[in-house]
């Protein structure tokens, strides 16, 4: 195959495949055995095998090759004339009108600190397993930074472990300000929030405390946390609005359909058992066990593959109810968009499947959305036992108390805030139901907002129960959080 034929081979080209590239020694077959990253059309990154050595093939195709070549390459040789530790580069060409390939060195069985960090991520916040991959980053991204460079698109998948070094990849990615001179205050502070940004949101309260193991490796600069704070908050609000607008494009994350006659939204990991979900969901409803029929929604849990999901149907009730819906977006898609919402800050939620909406010529008629099926109990069937007595337990507790602040903190309102919205999964109250959720913009939306969550909420129990009153101490009675209790933070 020519290396022109990628731009044409899609997300899924046939491997093993061949193709000829050169170097200084003359022309050679590359064989590329798997891939592990593909931007169709554009970029193909794999593993093969070139002059009988395992290499990492970077392969640049389409009308930007050349430019994206370039940056690749310069970043490879600003780390390497820093002596900072990547994966050596073998050899790299650019051939008008076909592409561009760099191929590295592989190094067999190396880690990333991302898939280091999964390992980890549920134990205890800041877990000494959880601080030492953070501060192995940490002390890369010193080393980086004393040397006058930085990682655009910093995160832990760009560290590589591998025999007992820690590898920086992605050249494309590098920037530099005045190479072998440490990078000025401004930059530090804006290449940390993009880091600092991307760590689960329950551990903001210890980036004071994480900032340490940075200062180890580069101590060039005083970081005030209120400056380095602006910078991740504002790196934040970009990467939520950024994956916000990708659950419904076509990307790696998610296969969408989008025409005249439907909507098709899927996680692109659950694309093979999704799409038949969808294809089927009406047979699999009345298949399944029902928990809501008739009305404007329909739900049910359905096995699939021996693994439970819940499927909610958005029903048209009748010509008038149609008047209402077809020109707007769907609640459907509303709760696809909300549910990623919850997940992508760090607030349990059902996990969002696929998605799909009916439409005849672009007008909107039934909808359907499938999520993960939790089976917990509900606040009110979990607390049953304690209304009278109010000795509810205190993990429980504390997890209302978790929740509330996220949805404080994020300015979420739920919308219908009844028991049976929030389930007991994993330790966490998960929410549900998400047709009403609303992120709000300013305060002065936010707080009647809140007022009506936490009213609905306070009514699950008998206003003169011991249970009620325990929960409307705990429960902030305003939209500033004042009165939070102490949450107590693992570590």
């Amino acid at each position: 195959m020519h290396l022109s034929e990628l731009k044409n081979a899609g997300r899924s080209p046939s491997l093993p495949l061949s193709l000829e590239l050169a170097d200084a020694a003359g022309p050679a077959q590359l064989q590329l055995l798997s891939l592990l990253r593909v931007l169709p059309g554009q970029r193909y990154v794999g593993a093969g095998v070139w002059r009988g050595r395992p290499v990492l093939a970077k392969l640049l195709v389409g009308s930007k090759a050349g430019r994206h070549f370039h940056r690749e390459l310069q970043g490879v040789r600003l780390l390497a004339e820093q002596g900072l530790t990547t994966p050596l580069l073998l050899a790299d060409g650019l051939k008008e009108g076909e592409g561009g390939w760099l191929l590295f060195e592989l190094l067999e069985g190396a880690e990333s600190l991302g898939d280091a960090w999964k390992q980890v991520e549920g134990l205890p916040l800041l877990a000494d397993e959880q601080t030492a991959v953070l501060a192995e980053a940490l002390g890369a991204i010193a080393q980086l930074h004393s040397k006058g460079l930085w990682q655009e698109d910093l995160h832990l998948d760009n560290l590589l472990r591998h025999g007992g070094k820690l590898y920086l990849i992605d050249g494309a990615g590098i920037r530099a300000e005045t190479p072998g001179h440490p990078l000025s205050r401004n930059k530090v502070l804006e290449n940390l929030g993009v880091f600092f940004a991307q760590l689960p949101k329950s551990l903001e309260p210890f980036n004071e405390e994480l900032l340490v193991h940075y200062l180890l490796g580069n101590a060039e600069h005083a970081l005030p946390m209120e400056a380095l704070q602006k910078q991740i908050d504002k790196v934040y609000a970009w990467r939520l609005n950024d994956f916000l607008e990708k659950v419904g494009r076509e990307c790696s994350l998610f296969s969408v359909q989008r025409g005249p006659f439907g909507l098709r939204a899927i996680r692109r990991d659950e694309e093979a058992v999704m799409a038949p979900v969808l294809e089927q969901a009406d047979a699999l409803l009345d298949q399944g066990h029902l928990y809501k029929t008739g009305g404007s929604a329909s739900v049910g849990k359905v096995d699939v593959n021996g693994r439970s999901v819940l499927i909610k149907r958005y029903n048209i009730k009748n010509f008038a109810h149609w008047l209402k819906r077809f020109w707007r977006p769907s609640r459907a898609w509303h709760a696809w968009r909300e549910g990623h919402r919850l997940t992508f800050l760090g607030i349990a939620t059902p996990k969002p499947l696929a998605l799909l909406e009916k439409r005849f010529l672009w007008l909107r008629r039934g909808a359907y959305l499938v999520t993960e099926h939790l089976p917990g109990p509900d606040i009110i069937e979990r607390l049953a036992p304690y209304v009278e007595s109010g000795a509810a337990p205190e993990p429980e507790l504390q997890a209302l108390d978790r929740l509330f602040a996220g949805l404080i903190r994020e300015r979420i309102s739920h919308g219908d805030f009844k028991g049976h919205n929030l389930l007991w999964q994993d330790d966490r109250w998960a929410l549900i139901d998400l047709d009403s959720m609303c992120q709000h913009r300013s305060l002065s939306s936010f707080t009647p907002a809140y007022a009506r969550d936490r009213a609905r909420f306070m009514r699950n129990w008998p206003q003169d129960s011991a249970l009620y009153r325990v929960i409307d101490q705990r429960v902030p009675k305003d939209a500033s959080g004042s009165g939070l209790c102490s949450i107590p933070l693992e570590k």
